[in-house]
């Protein structure tokens, strides 16, 4: 692995990490709900984003899959909350 790729793979670390920092900020002090999974699905669009660098970097496929799986259930988390905003109840 080049030196170059090395160097472009820990700032785009270091920015995902930094990024996952603010939305945890923005999770915890948020006014409203709404913010709150706003901030929420940021987070895990990141930690997907951060999965994937790390499996780039180490070149596993397990690191592949486990994005594919925070990918698929943050989908289904940020659905269901808000629906449950918008309507009070998940099951109908």
């Amino acid at each position: 692995m080049s030196l170059f790729l090395v160097a472009a793979l820990w700032i785009a670390m270091f920015c995902l990490v930094a990024a996952m920092g603010c939305c945890v900020v923005r999770l915890l002090l948020g006014p409203s709900a709404q913010d709150r999974i706003l901030a929420l699905d940021c987070l895990y669009i990141n930690a997907l984003l951060a999965m994937l660098v790390l499996g780039i970097r180490y070149g596993g496929g397990a690191y592949f899959e486990a994005a594919l799986l925070i990918g698929v259930f943050g989908f289904v988390s940020s659905t269901a909350l808000a629906k449950f905003l918008l309507r009070g109840e998940v099951i109908e």
